[in-house]
């Protein structure tokens, strides 16, 4: 066969990444990766981190290494690189303490000489007479050394290898290459990867430019066993490495070698399963090649070719790189939709599972790049329009349907009871729902008949198929095609509930009933599908399946969840008053049951009892209080309960932190309103004393739901909350200072927010601690990115509460939002995801500035944001000319020029005048279709005008 070079037309200029919308991945098989930490080492503090801690041991102990290529020797003291084999075996002993040992060694040996002992890893790995074991292990330690997952350490490794001598660096590199041509495949493997995590911190530095060129020197070495260790290196690279970062001319020769490894004339399978799997990762550096017809004709030639391969992984491998494609190149697909329809209907209906399922994912991954741009676009194609929709779902629908209807009816007979289960079955129901969410009414007429044929069929799998389909395609069509078929269908459905011999038809009739009360019941809709006739049957009917097995009984928890959603926005007449006793005494005995911990069906009874309370009604509030005592009783108990071992702790934390959950909604909703909120703080002290308790355990999750309660009850309770402040202070600063599970930190900085509103000037005595510890974790580069927007929102109820005494605090807080401000209003070119992060930075920095302007408001110390107001209408300016905030912020931007004209009155009046686009902005938000950000620029135009005219 003729090889194929790419190389780019010269009408096209060199591209860089752009991948289009992310897509929802379902258990996509990815390329075997080195795990973080070997399984022998799950007690192991060394391995579980590889952070080594530093004992203070003589620097004389470990000598110099003499290296001759790739084999190390020590002139030794205590001969530590001659015996490093023999550590790194030890170090995977069965025996605790010669494997405490080993690694204690090894720490020291880090420690004490970084640069020899990274050689004596890559020497140890490179060396074909050691033990497998002993080279795997120095290979991820050696991966470990350059790579963390927090970002933090991240950046330390990083500049640690960075600045080695090069001479090392180089005698690693050269040992790892080595390693490529070694015989054994895990030690070929290892050194791919960790050649890979080298490249990903040199090439963007511009070091180590021979790189690529060597890998690919290497491909036409003979032994096939180097090829396909090169071919995987140059995958794992294109995994590291950002495509901006290598040359197209360099990004032309991978995809030569990587395509023509590919090539059904490529005899050894090894080597083309590398390079397809090498092809997944390189497709983000393919832009340039995709744009070139010739060059993309021939990339999906191989690929689908690949994909009729006789071995099965390569098959599979060649079918994720068609789902890949289809995200990051789905306008391009057109020429050769029709084939990779008749390839994937081939796979579903012939292949081996692993196969059939990169098969259906395919077009699982249509749906989502059309519904995206259905949603993005509303439908509305113009000719400006940057990525048309090909409708190619709603082409392929008279075959796609049958095709998915069919994997419906290959179930596994215990899939219900497997919580990580995923076959042909649920695969293709997935699919069929996102078919059903892209093309909606469309699919209605293709689906029925299936269903109408088999819903009462005696064999069970045709029974379930059925149902599983019907509930698949709830969501997309409009309720007024669904509502007839659903009024009819609800009948059978409570029937095959509670009467059909088979569970894994009760399983998804209980699924399928949530799913009508998810999408067609509630206020939206015009007849309603529940109504006084048979809501009665419903409850019935959903409170005796909460007794049968786990999993039934854990979607009927499910169905009833949505039964009360529906009825959120009713007012006082709720239809399930009536019921409203029987509901929670059945969800609290379904808490109680022996099996509740499997099918997550504790959980599923917990956060069921929520939503009944939380959308009740004001007539049901006693019954509601009298299950304040009954939940505090069962808290009570999980935390006098002695000896417990590691598993019954965990279950105990999960229970905890369920009815804390639980606790802090009936505090939400006792507190809405005065009558029941006088009556419940009768409780709050006790309530109170159960919370600070729950915090001498060490759980994250815990901690993170008592900190939620803790922020309703301090809503509900006012300004009496100061009393308990003295005691609970404290975790309030082990909550703000916990970086490293930051969903607690987060949530302890929500949760001052929350206490600042209750408590007002009474907050001072501990603003103090407060500010130095949010001024701290703002300055952490350990701290997650996501808690540093709520912290400045925080600053604002903070000055909010205490009003001019934020003065002291004003020559710390203000720098601090100003370069956030100049970071977040500069973001051209950033993707999807960083442009919604700073579309949060913004917010909480503007929402900081609004609450320092209102809490300083009618002071005379107000003069003292004067020097402040240009910066801040500068930034107003830039971020209303970059035109990418979301509604959130525009509301929130025109609320702080509105409050900065409001405070400073005449001050800020020419200052405003003089703004570029403070005119601009306020008009826009004028006419703007958000009655929110209407009615605050209706307020903010009469403050300016105030301002103005002083």
């Amino acid at each position: 066969m003729r090889t194929h070079n790419f190389h780019t037309s010269h009408t096209l200029t060199q591209q860089t990444h752009n991948c289009s919308r992310p897509t929802v991945w379902r258990f996509l098989h990815r390329q075997p990766q080195l795990p973080e930490s070997s399984s022998t080492f799950a007690s192991s503090s060394l391995f579980l981190s590889l952070h080594f801690l530093s004992p203070r041991v003589s620097q004389r102990r470990f000598a110099l290494f003499t290296i001759r290529d790739c084999s190390i020797a020590v002139v030794p003291r205590y001969n530590m690189a001659m015996e490093v084999t023999q550590v790194l075996l030890n170090a995977q002993s069965v025996d605790g303490n010669i494997r405490k040992h080993a690694e204690e060694s090894l720490k020291q040996f880090q420690d004490q000489n970084l640069p020899s002992f990274l050689l004596s890893l890559s020497g140890e790995l490179a060396n074909d007479e050691k033990p497998v074991d002993s080279r795997k292990l120095a290979g991820l330690i050696l991966k470990n050394a350059l790579d963390a997952k927090e970002q933090h350490r991240k950046f330390e490794l990083v500049q640690r290898w960075l600045s080695l001598d090069a001479a090392v660096k180089t005698q690693i590199k050269t040992c790892l290459l080595q390693t490529l041509s070694s015989p054994v495949p895990d030690a070929r493997s290892t050194a791919s990867q960790v050649i890979a995590k080298i490249a990903g911190i040199e090439l963007p530095q511009k070091q180590w430019p021979e790189l690529i060129g060597s890998l690919l020197s290497n491909i036409h070495q003979l032994p096939a066993h180097v090829k396909q260790a090169t071919l995987e290196t140059l995958g794992y690279l294109c995994e590291e490495v950002s495509p901006d970062v290598v040359d197209q001319d360099q990004v032309n020769k991978i995809l030569t070698a990587v395509v023509q490894g590919m090539n059904s004339s490529e005899g050894n399978n090894d080597v083309r399963l590398a390079a397809t799997r090498a092809l997944y990762n390189a497709l983000g550096f393919a832009q340039a090649n995709f744009t070139n017809d010739m060059e993309r004709d021939y990339i999906m030639r191989v690929v689908c070719e690949a994909t009729l391969s006789p071995e099965v992984k390569i098959r599979q491998a060649a079918f994720e790189c068609l789902v890949s494609i289809s995200s990051t190149y789905y306008e391009k697909l057109a020429p050769y939709i029709q084939d990779i329809f008749n390839i994937t209907a081939k796979a579903v209906r012939e292949d081996e599972e692993p196969v059939a399922l990169q098969a259906i994912e395919f077009w699982s991954s249509i749906c989502d790049e059309e519904i995206d741009i259905l949603e993005e676009y509303g439908g509305d194609f113009s000719g400006d329009s940057d990525i048309p929709c090909f409708y190619f779902i709603k082409q392929a629908l008279p075959a796609l349907v049958p095709m998915l209807l069919e994997t419906l009816l290959k179930q596994e007979e215990d899939q219900d009871q497997d919580e990580g289960a995923w076959n042909l079955a649920m695969a293709g129901g997935t699919c069929l729902g996102l078919v059903a969410r892209t093309v909606g009414d469309d699919i209605v007429p293709l689906v029925m008949p299936f269903i109408e044929e088999n819903i009462t069929k005696p064999d069970w799998r045709q029974r379930e198929a059925a149902t599983y389909a019907f509930g698949s395609i709830l969501e997309g069509p409009s309720p007024d095609k669904l509502a007839p078929i659903v009024n009819v269908a609800l009948n059978f459905m409570l029937s095959a509930l509670t009467k059909d011999p088979n569970n894994h038809v009760k399983d998804t009739t209980a699924w399928t009933l949530g799913r009508i009360f998810e999408f067609l019941h509630g206020s939206t809709m015009e007849t309603p599908i529940i109504t006084h006739a048979n809501c009665q049957q419903i409850i019935t009917v959903l409170l005796l399946s909460m007794k049968d097995v786990p999993n039934v009984a854990e979607k009927a928890c499910g169905a009833l969840y949505f039964l009360a959603q529906g009825y959120e926005d009713v007012g006082s007449a709720s239809p399930l008053t009536p019921f409203f006793q029987e509901i929670v005494q059945s969800l609290l005995t379904v808490t109680h049951r022996k099996d509740a911990g499997e099918s997550r069906l504790r959980t599923s009874a917990y956060e069921t009892l929520n939503e009944v309370v939380r959308c009740s009604t004001d007539e049901t509030a006693p019954m509601v209080l009298q299950l304040v005592p009954v939940i505090m009783m069962e808290l009570h108990q999980t935390l006098e309960a002695q000896k417990l071992s590691s598993d019954e702790r965990e279950k105990q934390n999960e229970l905890q932190g369920l009815l804390c959950g639980c606790l802090q909604v009936i505090i939400q909703k006792l507190g809405s309103s005065e009558p029941t909120k006088y009556v419940f703080m009768q409780y709050a002290d006790q309530i109170m004393g159960l919370f600070l308790r729950v915090f001498a355990c060490r759980s994250a999750t815990v901690h993170e739901e008592a900190m939620l309660a803790i922020g309703a009850l301090a809503y509900a309770t006012g300004p009496d909350f100061a009393k308990y402040m003295p005691e609970f202070y404290k975790y309030l600063e082990m909550g703000l200072q916990n970086f490293e599970e930051y969903q607690v930190c987060a949530v302890t900085v929500g949760v001052v927010g929350d206490i600042c509103r209750a408590l007002e000037d009474k907050i001072l005595p501990y603003c103090d601690g407060i500010m130095t510890l949010l001024l701290k974790d703002l300055s952490s580069n350990q701290l997650h990115r996501s808690v540093k927007p709520p912290i400045f929102s925080c600053f604002g109820d903070i000055a909010l509460a205490i009003g001019e005494n934020f003065e002291k605090y004003l020559m710390y807080a203000m720098p601090m939002l100003q370069s956030a401000a100049e970071l977040s209003s500069h973001t051209a070119g950033a993707d999807d995801e960083m442009t919604e992060y700073t579309n949060l930075l913004r917010n909480g920095i503007l929402e900081a500035y609004s609450g320092i302007f209102q809490g300083f408001k009618n002071s005379p110390k107000t003069q003292l944001l004067i020097p402040y107001a240009p910066h801040i209408l500068q930034f107003l300016d830039s971020i209303y000319m970059e035109k990418d905030m979301d509604d959130v912020v525009m509301k929130t931007a025109i609320g702080v020029l509105g409050d900065l004209a409001d405070t400073l009155g005449s001050n800020a009046g020419s200052l405003i005048q003089q703004s570029l686009s403070s005119k601009d902005f306020l008009n826009e938000c004028l006419s703007s279709e958000d009655h929110l950000i209407k009615e605050s620029a209706e307020w903010a135009k009469l403050a300016i005008s105030r301002a103005i005219s002083v």
